[in-house]
């Protein structure tokens, strides 16, 4: 390891350190599989270009999540943005490209109040008011959706994580978030074995409650064979409805939490969810349905991303951080 990574600077420098443009050091404090995608001469023309017009930076987010920490900082306009991934000292991948938001649609809430759909702590994966801590924010469809996961000593599985089974979230229990009407039930699909997603039937076995006028939660990836709820019936807010299951475009066992205007998931769009207790959970928070507090969570390894690069688009995050478990 040479000296740079070594020696280098702390994560919360980060922000001085590019606007300085001290892009030699940060590139050295990358891990090897960054340096490897990028040479060294194409990143300082990236980040130069990047850096005009930018007077200044400010740290705006900081999440830990399993086996990193990641750092969100904007610039003095918050039209640009800078999210790196930092294992201690070094730099595990960076996500540098304009900041888009959409306030009209952030500062809108459902009327009906929901709880999460959980009856244990469970992690958010993702989740909140930006592509950087939830991918689903820049598709309309899915833009305040949350993807729930259980960690149990940093990891989302027990022994190698080779089976469903494995997994602490499969099998758990999913609750209803609201009062409201089951319209639309899906419960044959097989989980998938793990390293296989099945893109043709995202969502898996789900289902889609009707609460007020134009508000419809979807759950998606239940357990096949679990949803003890039939099309029709009428539920209590946090009433059993089914266990956690890796069925549909799945990576693992997961719950995909999502409110929208319309029962049809492709032609409806994400509604910002009002839950009971005023909080607004984001990526990097423990969850439970009863108080829905933030916890803080001892993180450890955690390695399942495959995520493109495309310089066009400056996309610049290495492929083994995140995997994106719903399309």
């Amino acid at each position: 390891m040479g000296r740079g990574r070594k020696n280098g600077f702390k994560p919360e420098e980060f922000g001085e350190r590019f606007l300085a443009e001290d892009f030699t050091v940060i590139y050295r404090q990358c891990i090897k599989e960054f340096r490897e995608t990028i040479a060294l001469r194409d990143f300082i023309d990236l980040a130069k270009s990047f850096n005009k017009g930018v007077k200044s930076y400010r740290l705006a987010d900081a999440t830990s999540m399993p086996g990193f920490k990641q750092y969100i900082w904007l610039d003095d306009r918050e039209e640009k943005a800078i999210n790196v991934a930092f294992e201690g000292n070094e730099i595990q991948g960076m996500y540098i490209k304009p900041y888009i938001t959409y306030p009209k649609s952030d500062n809108q809430f459902t009327k009906t109040e929901f709880i999460m759909p959980i009856a244990e702590d469970w992690f958010v994966f993702w989740g909140g008011k930006n592509e950087f801590i939830n991918y689903h924010y820049t598709y309309e469809q899915q833009r305040y959706a949350y993807d729930l996961v259980v960690l149990k000593n940093g990891q989302t599985y027990r022994n190698q994580g080779l089976r469903n089974e494995d997994y602490y979230a499969f099998g758990k229990k999913v609750v209803a978030p609201a009062e409201g009407k089951v319209i639309r039930k899906v419960d044959g699909i097989a989980d998938n074995p793990l390293g296989e997603m099945n893109e043709s039937n995202p969502a898996g076995n789900y289902i889609v409650l009707e609460h007020e006028p134009n508000e419809y939660s979807l759950l998606a990836h239940f357990k096949r064979g679990s949803i003890g709820v039939r099309e029709g019936d009428k539920v209590e807010c946090g009433q059993f409805l089914g266990r956690c299951g890796n069925s549909g475009n799945s990576s693992e066992a997961h719950i995909h939490f999502q409110v929208m205007d319309s029962p049809e998931m492709d032609q409806g769009i994400s509604l910002n969810i009002r839950f009971k207790d005023g909080l607004e959970p984001i990526q990097g928070d423990t969850v439970h349905a009863a108080v829905m507090e933030k916890k803080p969570q001892k993180l450890d390894a955690f390695d399942k991303a495959e995520v493109a690069f495309s310089l066009s688009d400056f996309f610049l995050f290495i492929p083994r951080l995140l995997r994106q478990l719903f399309k």
